[in-house]
């Protein structure tokens, strides 16, 4: 699974579940539908942006004879892809959760960071201070798979809350 979103949608049964809200429920019932739907992805998505907070990047030693320099951004990697971390619920055609890393809340230079991050290897590779016609690349390390790692802890959980769900809502419904 890449990095950028986990969804629990279109089983059967949430599908299904979907179609007799429709005609059953009403909008309360939707609603009530939704929520608890919600509150299952939530920890999924609180402990995401976590872990992103809390990655830790290693980086190579510095050569013999470089010199060192601040970064030109003030930006701190971790949070900025942790705030663009996001959580939606639909209840329509194809009724579920889906926790994903909104790629229009990051900055240009940042899009495709949390992949290069979630890579099996850990590696992150670029540019010295972001700067390419500087010349010179560096490697950087952090947790491989960690969005894959963040999210199989969480699956059990979140598909034995979603059954519940699902049960509660088809008795309310029948």
């Amino acid at each position: 699974m890449a990095v950028g979103h986990i969804q629990i949608t279109g089983t059967g049964q949430l599908v299904e579940l979907s179609r007799r809200l429709r005609t059953a429920g009403g909008p309360r019932l939707r609603a009530n539908f939704a929520r608890r739907i919600r509150h299952a992805a939530e920890p999924l998505y609180n402990d995401m942006q976590q872990t992103i907070r809390n990655l830790p990047i290693d980086a190579e030693p510095r050569k013999a004879g470089s010199r060192g320099g601040k970064s030109p951004t003030t930006r701190p990697l971790r949070a900025t892809i942790a705030s663009a971390v996001r959580l939606s619920v639909r209840t329509g055609t194809n009724p579920g959760a889906r926790v994903w890393i909104d790629r229009s809340a990051l900055p240009s230079d940042l899009k495709f960071m949390p992949e290069g991050m979630n890579k099996p290897n850990g590696r992150i590779r670029h540019p010295t201070f972001g700067n390419k016609s500087r010349g010179g690349w560096v490697n950087q390390w952090t947790t491989p798979m960690w969005w894959d790692k963040t999210v199989q802890r969480h699956q059990p959980r979140m598909r034995a809350e979603v059954e519940r769900v699902l049960g509660d809502v088809r008795r309310t419904i029948t």
